[in-house]
């Protein structure tokens, strides 16, 4: 509740509480060290009473005189605090440790056992265990005190019993509280309008510090910055120096990024135009070993045709992959087919017989491969001509192609130089900054994160020899995710 408060109520407000809670604190602290002082004092008093009793008592237990020592206990137990509301009382024993008087005859009556019984509720010692004063404090908080009364040869003849209620030791806390009360009330009248003159003079200059923060944005930096009080005080001066700076350095900040700006577009039409370069060309292998085929047995009917298949196939993927680069196309596709393994495979295989790289492949669960077939095509290109750069001169290249319920899953392993998956994050990383080792493998990310795929690779150790790197790119099935996703999304 509180911190929603402006400065101005706030201040005068905790200065008010932070006094009250303090005097509240020492008047507490103040009223037990009275309170341990007052059951002190009439512990003494106490004292004072059971030795004044035995002093004037020797001679009446000596003489038995019940009556005198009655009267002796009615005039000095009147001395023992709250005696007369009935909270303290006295008596005094025979050696046998029996009442022979008590002040108050109906709580200690004449005769009675006393010593080694319980009395009033409290436990008391056998007479031969009384060879000197003792204190019994009782867990409610009253008190009992038992004195030896002892004869000239040092005799115990009797003994003296005094005990005080809790009732007695209980402190006035009104009277104890009140002087709590009236300093709090005082601090409070005093410490309000002072702490309010105080809150409104410091919160001047921090809304109007405020007042220029909340600006930002909506006028001239320049003009923000006259705006900025000049303060004294060496706190809120440091705060309108951060706020000068600050504003000084967005200034300096805007310019730069307008320069900035015009950088940028240059360099994201750099690397679209890579991109779009790097897919364009990736296919261009495969139809132009179409195209000498044409050349060498175009009179053969089923290789021409085959060829042409294959060329109408290549452009048209060429075409719609540019369009798939795009993160607001939206791509009209077929699903894949097992053909398109074959046709991504012939298409590798020209850049595979340049680098005497052997190129097997196989093709698992193929009834249902209902992906979009231009990107999966476009990512099993990319992949396939990757692993054959990376395979080396003899190297070998493996690809598998698999389906389940959920995904459509292309998996490319080849030996020579091995690719971890810390590898692959650096290399994903470093290519969507323009390395220009090219875009192949970071368009593959690319894809599984717009499609809901994945794109990893597995762990050497995990790899069956002779292959040490395998990648592996999924898509879900259209019956489960129809369109890429979209910035929207």
């Amino acid at each position: 509740m509180l911190p929603r408060l402006p400065y101005r109520i706030q201040i005068p407000l905790g200065l008010a509480l932070a006094v009250t809670l303090s005097v509240l604190l020492v008047s507490a602290v103040a009223a037990q060290i009275s309170a341990r002082s007052a059951r002190q004092e009439i512990v003494a008093t106490v004292e004072r009473v059971t030795a004044l009793l035995v002093a004037q008592g020797r001679p009446l237990l000596v003489a038995e005189d019940t009556w005198r020592a009655y009267a002796l206990l009615r005039n000095t137990a009147a001395l023992l605090p709250d005696a007369g509301k009935g909270h303290a009382r006295a008596a005094i024993l025979d050696a046998d440790g029996r009442f022979l008087a008590g002040s108050d005859p109906q709580r200690l009556p004449t005769g009675d056992q006393a010593l080694g019984v319980t009395v009033n509720g409290r436990r008391l010692p056998p007479s031969k265990d009384v060879p000197t004063t003792q204190t019994l404090d009782a867990g409610d908080g009253s008190l009992a005190l038992i004195q030896p009364i002892r004869s000239d040869d040092e005799k115990v003849i009797g003994f003296v019993y005094a005990e005080v209620d809790a009732a007695a030791f209980a402190p006035n806390w009104t009277a104890l509280a009140m002087p709590a009360l009236i300093g709090a009330a005082l601090a409070v009248i005093v410490l309000v309008p002072l702490g309010w003159f105080a809150g409104r003079r410091m919160a001047q200059p921090v809304a109007q510090i405020a007042s220029s923060i909340a600006l930002i944005g909506r006028v001239d930096l320049p003009v923000l910055q006259r705006l900025v009080p000049n303060v004294m005080d060496p706190e809120l001066g440091r705060i309108a120096g951060a706020v000068r700076r600050l504003l000084a350095e967005m200034s300096e900040r805007q310019a730069n990024e307008q320069r900035a700006l015009s950088a940028e577009r240059l360099a994201a039409v750099g690397r679209i135009t890579a991109a779009v370069a790097h897919e364009i060309n990736n296919p261009l292998a495969g139809l132009l070993t179409a195209t000498r085929t044409l050349r060498l047995h175009g009179d053969a009917p089923e290789a021409r045709l085959r060829a042409v298949d294959l060329i109408e196939r290549g452009l048209q993927q060429i075409r719609t992959m540019t369009a798939a680069l795009l993160p607001q196309a939206r791509v009209e596709d077929r699903c894949m087919t097992a053909t398109d393994l074959d046709d991504v495979i012939t298409l590798a295989r020209a850049t595979a017989s340049m680098h005497s790289v052997s190129v097997t492949s196989a093709l698992e669960n193929k009834a249902d491969l209902c992906v979009p077939s231009t990107v999966f095509r476009q990512v099993m290109l990319n992949l396939l001509l990757n692993a054959i750069k990376a395979a080396g001169a003899g190297g070998q290249v493996h690809a598998v192609l698999s389906s389940d319920p959920q995904a459509v899953r292309f998996v490319v392993a080849n030996t020579g130089r091995v690719l971890s998956s810390d590898d692959l994050q650096q290399r994903l990383a470093a290519e969507d900054r323009n390395d220009p080792r090219g875009f192949g493998l970071w368009i593959c990310h690319e894809f599984a994160v717009r499609y809901g795929g994945g794109f990893a690779a597995t762990e050497p150790d995990t790899i069956p020899p002779p292959f040490g790197t395998s990648l592996s790119f999924w898509l879900p099935r259209l019956t489960h995710h129809d369109h890429p996703k979209t910035a929207a999304d």
